[in-house]
C-alpha cells in the first residue's frame, strides 16, 4: 500500500494555534517516511512559500493549501458572532487552483472580514477551477449540521459543495482523535459519501508534532486567549491526539475504511503545483513612443550627466572632494574636460552592466517616483547602501553623492559576474513618505501596489513571561529568571543557558524553573501578531492576487501575507520606501532659517568645510545628530576632533561591534602619535585616507584589483566569500588571489599575508557607500546645529513632539546650549516648536488634550490679530472644538500667562468667558447687531472682572506643565541643583535608551517617590521614582543597599546614584548600588563629612566621580573672578563668534564676562555670564587660540 498522506496541517503561522514550525514539520515527516505533506494554515497563506522551498530542498512533495472559513451566508454580511463560520480544507491542485486559492484567501481578508476572514460558496463557486476541497473537521458544515441533528442539511451541504466543485475534487473527510463526537459523525459522513458517490479522506487535525507537545500547544492557546492553564472555561483542545501521526497510527484508526487512506497519496499525486521561483514580475513603466526601456534610461542619462558634470555645475558638486589632492578615493585634481570623460566612460560601463542584466525598467520606476517626489518639494536622502556607487543612480537624481568624487564601486551595487536583483532603498521625509506611495499605488494601480507583512515573534524574554503568565508562576520568580537572559537581539534561551552560570544553575537545581524554560524554548521564536514592514513596499506587473495572498493590515491599508524574502523568490519588486525623521528636521530647520534669517540654504552647492561644524563635532556636541547621538559616538568625536567630512565617513563605519577595536589605532595615526604603515606600497593609496586600517568594504575590492588582478566583479565575489568564513571557500579563494599577485610580480609571502589581512577585516568591513551617504545627513545635521541651533532643536523637538522623554532631553539641551524654551502661547505659539528672536516657542501640538482640529481653529481664528484675553479668545475660536477641556489645559501649561493674570483666576472665570464667547459668537452668526461689520467694535467693549484670588504656588504651576506638557518648561524644581547635577552625574536619564543591559551608569536627582516592599525573608527594599531635569527612572533598591541607603532616600531632596542598567521588554529600570545626598550649591556629601551608601561603600574621595570644579587659572577657588576672552582681528568672523556665544550659554553661570578686540584695542562686558570651569576655558582657547582665556579677580 502506498504511504498516508497528512492533508490537513497547521504550522506556526496558525498564529498562536498551530505549534508545527516548518523546519520541525518537514524534518518530522521525513523521520516518518512520509515523501509528501501539505500545509492548510487558518485562513493565511504566510508560510507557503517557505514550505515550498524547505520541502522540495528535503526532496518532499509540497502540496499548497489552506482551511478556509466559509460564511453561512454572504461574505458581506457582518451577522452575530455566534453565527461563526464554517471550516473548508482547500487544496491547490495545478497553478490554475494556486492562483484561485490565492484569490480566496485575499478576498476573505479584503472583502469578508469579521471576527475571521470569511469567502462565502458564491465566490468557491466562481473560483473552483483547480481546487480540491474536503469537508474538514467538527468545525465543516457537514459535521457542524449532523451534530445539530440535521442529517438533511449535512446532505444538502454536500450536494452543494459537490456541485461547486465537482464529483472528483470534493471529498468528506473523516477525523478520529478519540472524541465521542467524531465518532457519531463519521458514521453518518461515510453513509453521505456512499449516497452522494463522494470520495472520503482520513486526515489528523495535526497542530504539533508529538504527543509530548499537547502540553505546549495548550500553553500557546493560553497566550491566545489571555488564558491560564487553571482556567476552567478557557477554550483548550478535548484531547493529545492532534500531533502528526505516522501513517501506522493513521492506518490502525481507519483500518475499515481503507479508500480512506488511499485517497490521501491520490489527491497528493493530483496536487502538483509548481511555483516558478526565481522568475520576475516587473511592472510595466510607460515608455514614451519609439523607445525601448534601455534607450529612454539612457537618454535620461546623458541628459542627467550634462546636468551633474556640465561645466557650469562641476564647481559646486561637492568641492571639497571634487577638488581634493588626495589621492586615497580617487579625489584629485583634474581639468573639467577631464572629469565630464571619466564620467562618461563610467556612465557607458554602467548602462552596459543594466542593460545586460536586463534592469533598465526597475531604474526607470525608480526614477520617476523620485521625479515625483522632487517636484513635489519631497526631500529624499542622499543615497542608502551600496546603490550610491552608481553613476547612473547619481545622474537620475536617485542619489545625490557624487560617486566618482569619493570614488565609490559600482560592482558593489551591481556586480556583471553575479546576476542578482539591484536594491535601491530610499529615504523621504517621513511626514511625506505616504505621498510617494500614493504616487505609486495610483499610477500602477490599487490592486497592483502593497504594503509588506512582517511578523512580530516571542523573544526570549518575552516568552519566558508569557509563559509564566499562563504556568501561574509568582511574578517575582519569572521575573527573576527573565532578568538573567542577557538583553542582545539574538539571544535565545538555549544560549542564555550556555553563558549564563546563575541561569544555569536555576534550571538544573529547580523544577519549576526547568518546566517554564523548556516550555518557553519550545515556543521562542514563534510569530505572535502580524505587522507591517516599516518600509517596504511592493510593486507588480499585474494584480497582485496572481502572485501572493492579501490582507489588511491594522490601518486598514493593503498587506501582503508573503514577507519580504518570499516576495524575492515569487518575483515580486520590493522595494524600501524609509522614512527618515533626519530629512523632515532638515527641511524644517531650513524653513525657519529662511523665515528668521532670509537666508536660503542650499547644501548641493557648499563645500563640507565648516570650521564651526568640525569645533562642534570635536566638542562631542552632537546631541540630535544624524547618526552621532551615543555616548561612544561622542566620545570618539571628542578624541578624534574630525577637520574634515572623511573622519565622519569613517567614524560612522568604525563605530560598530568589531571594527571598534580599530578606532584608537585610527585615532592615534590621526594625530601622529603612531606611524601609518601598509602591507605594500602598492596599497598606500588605497589606505592611506584611513591610516593604514581596512575600514570598507570596497578597500578589500580594490586590493583585490590591485595586487592579484581581478575584475572589480571578481574582487566583489571575493569580498562575498571570504565573509562567509567557510573552510574550503576561503582556502579556494586564497589559492587564486596568491596567484593573481605572483602573476603581477608580488612575492607569494606578500600575497599571503594581504590575503591574511583581508579575511581579519572581511566581517569588519563596511559599506563605504552607504557610510559617505550617511555622513552627509550627519554633516548636515551637525553644521545646522553649528550655525543655526536654535532653529535645528526646534525642529528636533517639533520630531519627537509625542515622546515627553525625548522633548525634556532636548529642551535641557537647549537650557545648555544658552537657548530660551518658553511655554506656550495662544498668540505665538504655532503647530509645531517655533523660533522667535533666537527663542524657542513650545508647540501647541505638544500641549495634552489639545488637537489638531483646536489649533487650526487657534491659527486661523489668529489670522485676524492676536486674542486681547481670554474672552476674545472664547468669541473667536470655534467652541466646538475649542472646548472646555482644550481651554483649561491651554491655561494650565501657561498658554494665557502673557494676560498677566494668574492661572487660578483665568480657570474660575473660563465658565463666564465661554458662555458669554459662545453668546457673542451666536449673535455675530446671526448678525443681530448692525450690518458693515459693527459687531466687532461692540464686543471690543465687553470684558470680565477676573478674581485677584491667591494664585497657584511654582511647585503647584510647574506640576501642570509636567501634566499637560510632560516635562517642566517655565522653570524645574531641580533649577538650583542644575550645576551640581552636572558635576555628579555622567549620565541624564533621557539617555539611558541607548545603554546596554548591566552598563553602571551614575545618575543625579529627586526622588519623587517611595514604596517599600517586603521580600519573602521579611526584609525592606523599596522602589523608588527617580527624576532629573530630563526625565524619570524607575530605581529598585535591593534589601542590603535599602538598609544604608533609606535615610538619604526618606530625608534627602536630591541625590545621586551609582546604578547597574537592566532591561526588561522596553522599559529601563536601575538597580542601585551606591547613592548619596546632593547639595544646591554643588557640594555632594563629602563636602557635608558623609559618605555615600551601598555595596562597599566609603568615603568618597576627591578624585570620585564629582566632575570638573570651578577654577582660577592657578587652581584656586575664586571669588569675585570676571572672565577675559581676547578676540584677534582673524577670529572676528560671524560664525566663530556665534559658536563662542553658544559656547558660553552652554556654561551658564554667576561670572562676567568681557569681550577684548585686540586689533581695536577696546573691551565689551556682554550679557552672558558664566561658571568658568576647566572644560570652559579649554574650549574657549580650542576657538580662540592659546592664552585666549583668563580669569581675573
Amino acid at each position: 500500500m502506498h504511504s498516508f498522506v497528512h492533508l490537513h496541517v497547521h504550522s506556526e503561522y496558525s498564529l498562536l494555534d498551530g505549534a508545527c514550525r516548518i523546519d520541525h514539520l518537514l524534518d518530522r515527516a521525513s523521520e516518518l517516511g512520509m515523501h509528501s505533506i501539505a500545509l492548510t494554515d487558518h485562513g493565511v497563506m504566510h508560510g507557503a512559500v517557505e514550505f515550498y522551498k524547505k520541502a522540495k530542498a528535503r526532496g518532499i512533495h509540497p502540496i499548497i493549501g489552506c482551511e478556509v472559513y466559509v460564511a453561512r451566508t454572504s461574505m458581506q454580511e457582518k451577522a452575530g458572532r455566534q453565527d461563526k463560520p464554517y471550516h473548508l480544507i482547500l487544496l491547490a491542485e495545478n497553478e490554475t487552483g494556486y492562483r484561485n486559492l490565492l484569490a480566496i484567501v485575499s478576498e476573505a481578508h479584503l472583502q469578508g472580514f469579521y471576527y475571521k476572514p470569511r469567502t462565502d460558496k458564491q465566490f468557491l463557486r466562481d473560483h473552483n477551477e483547480g481546487l480540491i476541497a474536503l469537508s474538514a473537521c467538527l468545525g465543516g458544515e457537514l459535521a457542524s449540521r449532523i451534530l445539530q441533528g440535521d442529517v438533511a442539511g449535512a446532505k444538502q451541504a454536500a450536494v452543494e459543495y459537490k456541485e461547486i466543485f465537482g464529483k472528483d475534487r470534493f471529498f468528506i473527510e473523516l477525523q478520529d482523535h478519540g472524541l465521542l463526537e467524531e465518532k457519531q459523525v463519521n458514521r453518518h459522513l461515510i453513509e453521505l459519501s456512499r449516497e452522494l458517490g463522494l470520495g472520503l479522506v482520513a486526515t489528523n487535525d495535526a497542530h504539533y508534532l508529538r504527543r509530548e507537545d499537547a502540553g505546549v500547544h495548550d500553553v500557546l492557546l493560553c497566550i491566545q486567549t489571555g488564558k491560564n492553564l487553571q482556567d476552567e472555561d478557557r477554550m483548550r483542545f478535548p484531547s493529545d491526539e492532534f500531533y502528526l501521526k505516522s501513517g501506522a497510527e493513521m492506518e490502525d484508526r481507519f483500518r475499515y475504511v481503507p479508500e480512506a487512506l488511499e485517497n490521501t497519496w491520490k489527491i497528493a499525486k493530483r496536487c502538483q503545483v509548481d511555483l516558478h521561483l526565481g522568475e520576475t514580475h516587473l511592472p510595466q513603466f510607460d515608455l514614451p513612443d519609439g523607445h525601448t526601456a534601455d534607450s529612454y534610461l539612457t537618454l535620461l542619462c546623458e541628459q542627467g550627466l550634462i546636468e551633474r558634470y556640465g561645466a557650469e555645475n562641476l564647481a559646486s558638486a561637492m568641492p571639497d572632494a571634487s577638488l581634493s589632492n588626495r589621492a586615497a578615493f580617487g579625489k584629485t585634481k583634474e581639468a573639467d574636460g577631464d572629469i565630464m570623460e571619466r564620467a562618461r566612460q563610467r556612465l557607458h560601463y554602467e548602462l552596459s552592466v543594466i542593460r545586460q542584466m536586463g534592469f533598465a525598467g526597475y531604474f526607470l520606476i525608480v526614477w520617476d517616483f523620485m521625479r515625483f517626489a522632487h517636484e513635489r518639494g519631497i526631500s529624499t536622502g542622499p543615497g542608502r547602501g551600496s546603490a550610491a556607487g552608481s553613476l547612473v543612480a547619481y545622474v537620475l537624481r536617485i542619489t545625490d553623492v557624487d560617486p566618482l568624487a569619493y570614488n565609490l564601486l559600482f560592482e558593489r551595487f551591481l556586480n556583471p559576474e553575479r546576476v542578482s536583483w539591484p536594491d535601491i532603498d530610499i529615504d523621504f521625509d517621513y511626514e511625506r513618505r505616504s505621498e510617494v506611495i500614493d504616487y505609486v499605488t495610483e499610477k500602477y494601480g490599487e490592486n497592483r501596489v502593497a504594503q509588506i507583512v512582517t511578523y512580530g515573534t516571542m523573544a526570549a524574554r518575552a516568552a519566558i513571561r508569557d509563559v509564566g503568565r499562563v504556568m501561574d508562576v509568582p511574578l517575582p520568580d519569572v521575573d527573576r529568571v527573565a532578568k538573567l537572559v542577557p538583553h542582545s537581539l539574538s539571544m535565545t534561551i538555549e544560549k542564555a543557558l550556555q553563558i549564563e552560570p546563575a541561569l544555569g544553575k536555576l534550571y538544573e537545581e529547580n523544577e519549576m524553573v526547568r518546566r517554564l524554560l523548556d516550555t518557553a524554548k519550545a515556543i521562542e521564536g514563534f510569530p505572535r501578531h502580524t505587522s507591517i514592514h516599516a518600509a517596504g513596499v511592493v510593486i507588480s506587473k499585474e494584480p497582485l492576487t496572481r502572485y501572493v495572498p492579501l490582507s489588511r493590515g491594522a490601518e486598514g491599508g493593503v498587506l501582503t501575507q508573503y514577507a519580504m524574502e518570499d516576495l524575492e523568490a515569487v518575483g515580486l519588486l520590493k522595494m524600501d520606501f524609509l522614512g527618515l525623521r533626519n530629512l523632515t528636521i532638515i527641511d524644517q530647520t531650513l524653513e525657519m532659517v529662511r523665515l528668521e534669517h532670509g537666508i536660503e540654504i542650499d547644501f548641493t552647492r557648499m563645500d563640507m568645510n565648516d570650521p564651526a561644524t568640525y569645533q562642534l563635532l570635536a566638542r562631542g556636541d552632537t546631541d540630535g545628530c544624524f547618526q552621532l547621538e551615543s555616548d561612544g559616538v561622542k566620545n570618539v568625536l571628542r578624541e578624534l576632533k574630525p577637520t574634515e567630512f572623511e573622519d565622519i565617513v569613517a567614524v560612522i563605519s568604525l563605530y560598530r561591534p568589531g571594527p571598534m577595536e580599530n578606532i584608537p589605532t585610527y585615532i592615534a595615526a590621526k594625530h601622529g602619535r603612531i606611524p601609518v604603515s601598509s602591507p605594500h606600497p602598492d596599497l598606500h593609496p588605497i589606505l592611506q585616507d584611513t591610516y593604514g586600517i581596512i575600514v570598507y568594504q570596497e578597500q578589500i575590492m580594490q586590493i583585490a584589483s590591485r595586487m592579484a588582478g581581478f575584475s572589480l566583479g571578481q574582487a566583489d565575489l571575493l569580498r562575498r566569500a571570504v565573509g562567509k568564513k567557510k573552510r574550503d571557500v576561503l582556502q579556494q579563494q586564497r589559492e587564486l588571489f596568491v596567484t593573481g599577485c605572483v602573476q603581477n610580480g608580488y612575492a607569494e609571502s606578500i600575497a599571503n599575508d594581504v590575503y591574511d589581512l583581508i579575511v581579519r577585516f572581511a566581517d569588519y568591513g563596511f559599506n563605504r557607500s552607504h557610510a559617505v551617504a550617511y555622513a552627509v545627513i550627519a554633516y548636515r545635521t551637525a553644521y545646522l546645529k553649528a550655525n543655526y541651533p536654535a532653529e535645528y532643536m526646534a525642529a528636533l523637538l517639533t520630531s519627537w513632539l509625542h515622546s515627553s522623554n525625548k522633548v525634556a532631553q532636548y529642551v535641557d539641551d537647549c537650557r545648555r546650549m544658552g537657548i530660551q524654551v518658553l511655554p506656550p502661547d495662544v498668540n505665538q505659539s504655532e503647530y509645531r516648536f517655533a523660533v522667535r528672536n533666537g527663542q524657542i516657542r513650545f508647540a501647541l501640538a505638544a500641549v495634552k488634550n489639545v488637537g489638531i482640529t483646536a489649533i487650526q481653529s487657534i491659527l486661523q481664528a489668529r489670522k485676524k490679530g492676536p486674542f486681547a484675553d481670554l474672552l476674545d479668545f472664547c468669541r473667536r475660536v470655534d467652541s466646538r472644538v475649542c472646548n472646555r477641556r482644550v481651554i483649561e489645559s491651554l491655561i494650565r501649561s501657561g498658554a494665557f500667562d502673557w494676560m498677566g493674570h494668574g492661572r487660578r483666576s483665568l480657570l474660575v472665570s473660563l465658565n463666564d468667558a465661554i458662555e458669554r464667547g459662545g453668546r457673542m459668537q451666536k449673535e455675530m452668526d446671526a448678525a443681530q447687531i448692525s450690518l458693515f461689520g459693527l459687531m466687532e467694535d461692540a464686543d471690543q467693549t465687553e470684558s470680565i472682572d477676573y478674581p485677584e484670588i491667591e494664585d497657584f504656588s511654582e511647585a503647584e504651576r510647574l506640576e501642570m506643565e509636567k501634566e499637560l506638557l510632560g516635562l517642566y518648561v517655565s522653570g524645574h524644581p531641580l533649577d538650583r541643583y542644575r550645576a551640581a547635577m552636572e558635576r555628579s552625574a555622567k549620565h541624564r536619564i533621557s539617555e539611558l535608551g541607548e545603554a546596554e543591559d548591566d552598563r553602571v551608569v551614575q545618575v543625579a536627582g529627586r526622588v519623587r517617590q517611595i514604596r517599600m516592599v517586603q521580600t519573602k525573608k521579611g526584609q525592606t527594599m523599596a522602589f523608588v521614582e527617580l527624576e532629573d531635569l530630563t526625565g524619570t527612572a524607575e530605581l529598585v533598591v535591593f534589601p542590603m543597599v535599602f538598609a544604608e541607603a533609606r535615610p538619604i532616600l526618606e530625608n534627602e531632596p536630591v541625590i545621586w546614584v551609582k546604578a547597574k542598567v537592566q532591561w526588561q521588554e522596553d522599559a529601563v529600570k536601575l538597580i542601585a548600588e551606591k547613592m548619596g545626598p546632593l547639595l544646591a550649591g554643588g557640594d555632594t556629601d563629602r563636602a557635608r563629612g558623609s559618605a555615600g551608601v551601598g555595596q562597599g561603600a566609603s568615603v568618597r574621595k576627591e578624585e570620585s566621580d564629582d566632575g570638573p570644579q570651578t577654577l582660577a587659572k592657578d587652581g584656586s577657588r575664586g571669588a569675585k573672578q570676571t572672565l577675559f576672552i581676547k578676540i584677534d582681528p582673524d577670529k572676528e568672523d560671524a560664525a566663530r563668534l556665534r559658536t563662542l556665544q553658544v559656547c558660553l550659554r552652554r556654561h551658564n553661570g554667576s561670572v562676567p564676562v568681557v569681550l577684548y578686540y585686540a586689533g581695536k584695542k577696546t573691551s565689551r562686558q556682554i550679557k552672558e555670564q558664566v561658571e568658568p570651569t576647566e572644560e570652559l576655558l579649554a574650549e574657549i582657547e580650542r576657538l580662540m587660540g592659546s592664552g585666549s582665556a583668563v580669569l581675573k579677580n
